[in-house]
């Protein structure tokens, strides 16, 4: 088929690849612009724009979809199919009607869960057993439309958001493939109006770590916002980034250090810190921190105006 791809950061980056790899025609690769990065504030081409130009394909990055020229210019290609996986901006209607067979979204979701922004973390953070990829036709609505194909997984106990998004990235990759070679044959199922919830963007001010809320909780956020942008702490005064944890058995003052390996005390229960970062190194094991920086058992994480210091 003749396919538009539309799609910004990592995640979307197997999907292309696998579109690539199963001999369909990729008229034109839309990504958002580069953005300034690092410590010159640079403009950096996203992981998709890069992909792209080395697969030898055409990128566009329209700054918006909106202007007339921008969507004629999308129309011209011809496209039979457009792909769209996290691309970054809204479509609209003139874009949606513009391929002949439509636009198609990989949703990172069981949906109507999580519909939105952040449904890898948002799911982690609910404490979903369970979630997957949709392949949905997509229409004017936020996440609201037919769905094509879907595939669950399991959450595993211990996961991060960084290692859901990897492993959901794949089968988005592979469901996307199978939707285009049946899509004569699908049949569009409309999403039920029960069990509709939103995946909000996740917001920096989250990311704080409360001791005082129960260890199930605080594992979660923890897990859900490794490794962007981090749930943190402070440890002696210093900024921390949390990136991996576990739910242990354990009592204390929340915030207190239980033992000479990380074990912290909740508002009930503990986590074990499995992962961390200190500000400007890189992320490190437990074990490895620690021989760098002993935190002693009774030391207390949160810092002034933490609720638990």
């Amino acid at each position: 088929m003749r396919v538009i791809f539309m799609g910004t950061p990592d995640f979307s980056v197997p999907v292309l690849d696998a579109l690539v790899a199963a001999g369909h025609d990729i008229a034109a690769v839309y990504c958002q612009p580069p953005r300034p990065a690092g410590r010159g504030k640079k403009e950096r081409p996203s992981p998709v724009h890069k992909r792209a130009e080395a697969l030898g394909l055409t990128v566009r990055h329209p700054v918006s979809l909106k202007p007339v020229e921008v969507q004629a210019e999308l129309a011209a290609l011809g496209a039979d199919v457009a792909v769209v996986v996290a691309y970054g901006l809204i479509l609209p209607q003139a874009v949606l009607d513009a391929p002949e067979r439509g636009c198609l979204n990989i949703h990172a979701s069981l949906l109507p869960r999580w519909r939105g922004a952040a449904p890898i973390q948002r799911a982690i953070m609910a404490g979903d057993r369970e979630t997957g990829v949709c392949i949905m036709q997509m229409e004017a609505g936020l996440d609201t439309g037919p769905v094509l194909l879907c595939r669950s997984t399991p959450i595993g106990a211990e996961e991060t958001a960084g290692e859901l998004h990897d492993r959901l990235s794949v089968m988005g990759a592979e469901l996307i493939v199978e939707a285009l070679a049946r899509l004569d044959r699908l049949t569009p199922r409309p999403q039920p109006e029960e069990g509709v919830t939103y995946a909000a963007k996740i917001d920096k001010s989250e990311a704080r770590v409360d001791w005082t809320r129960p260890a199930v909780e605080v594992d979660r956020l923890i897990r859900a916002l490794s490794p962007f942008p981090g749930a943190w702490t402070e440890i002696a005064g210093e900024r921390v980034k949390l990136l991996g944890s576990r739910q242990e058995p354990g009592e204390g003052v929340p915030g207190e250090v239980l033992d000479d390996r990380l074990k912290v005390a909740c508002g009930s229960g503990a986590v074990r810190i499995t992962r961390l970062q200190r500000a400007g190194r890189g992320a490190q094991e437990a074990a490895a921190f620690l021989r760098g920086w002993p935190v002693a058992r009774g030391a207390r994480l949160g810092g002034e105006g933490c609720p638990c210091s």
